[in-house]
């Protein structure tokens, strides 16, 4: 018998650490955050980090664990998480898996057997030179039957790395946790709007300020614009590339792709039960979560 996991994913703006704020507090529960971003300290309002007094008193794990500028890989992540997951499960609590970082969510859940080989600092930057097209043009000619999304450069480079590494082939898994894995989504007019509102609220509530804070600290420029979205075009805009508006209106376009993307990426597991968020979401899932724990005093009745 595995140790249980619980996982909600679900895209930008959707609602997920609410709702696994509430679940967690419903079954003596703990957070671990999936989140690629949510792992650098004073990266709050352009990551979407949950604050302090959001979190209801249920500990979260994995937030602030990098300052901006360090590495960290999906293998950083894993360790970490199983780490924290087991920890949890040691004191008798349950652990909740909760983000929209894709690689990062099924790494843990499917248990992604992964190279320990490092990245090569003279390769990297000699593919640094290259742009995203001609990286993926690289890839294609290197594995045909490649489906990383051909936007997506850091997975491009990494692809890149590991064919020259000679560690081309997908990752086997070895599950660690028996998983319930539930998913939080809206229809697309829906979760348009809220991303719109989300974006509007961040902004007022500091998010530029946060951005030229880290630049004014040295925090590489290359660093903040391969995070992507917020950090991306705050920081185009603060370097005098974008003006405000134009900014605004790209990086809401941008987030809606990624939305997007999120979703193509969440649909293709068929694992995931989607919940019903025009009705009672927290309701629908704590009966399947009880269920799943065995302590539903009516499943099976």
């Amino acid at each position: 018998m595995k140790p249980k996991l619980i996982v909600i994913v679900g895209t930008n703006a959707s609602g997920k650490s609410a709702l696994g704020v509430a679940l967690a507090r419903a079954f003596d529960g703990e957070i671990v955050s999936a989140d690629s971003r949510q792992v650098y300290a004073r990266m709050d309002l352009g990551s979407g980090k949950i604050k302090a007094e959001e979190m209801g008193g249920v500990p979260h794990h994995l937030l602030d664990v990098r300052q901006p500028g360090e590495f960290f890989s999906m293998a950083d992540f894993q360790a970490l998480a199983y780490d924290a997951i087991d920890d949890i499960l040691s004191r008798g609590r349950t652990p909740f898996l909760v983000g929209g970082t894709g690689l990062y969510v099924d790494a843990v859940a499917e248990g992604y057997v992964l190279s320990d080989k490092k990245p090569d600092p003279a390769l990297r930057a000699e593919l640094e030179g290259y742009d995203t097209p001609a990286l993926y043009a690289m890839l294609r000619e290197k594995q045909p039957e490649t489906d990383i999304d051909p936007r997506n450069r850091h997975r491009v480079m990494r692809a890149l790395e590991k064919l020259a590494a000679g560690d081309a082939g997908p990752a086997p898994r070895q599950p660690r946790y028996e998983t319930l894995k539930l998913g939080v989504t809206w229809p697309r007019p829906q979760l348009k709007e809220r991303i719109d509102e989300r974006l509007a609220r961040r902004l007022a509530q500091g998010m530029v300020e946060e951005v030229r804070g880290l630049l004014d600290e040295g925090v590489p420029e290359t660093f903040l614009v391969k995070l992507g979205l917020e950090y991306k075009y705050l920081t185009w805009y603060l370097t005098g590339k974008m003006g405000y508006t134009q900014m605004t209106e790209e990086l809401a376009a941008a987030i809606k792709r990624f939305a997007k993307r999120q979703m193509t990426w969440f649909r293709k597991d068929p694992a995931i039960h989607w919940l019903d968020m025009a009705g009672d979401p927290v309701e629908e899932a704590k009966n399947l979560i009880a269920d799943f724990l065995g302590d539903n005093p009516e499943a099976g009745a």
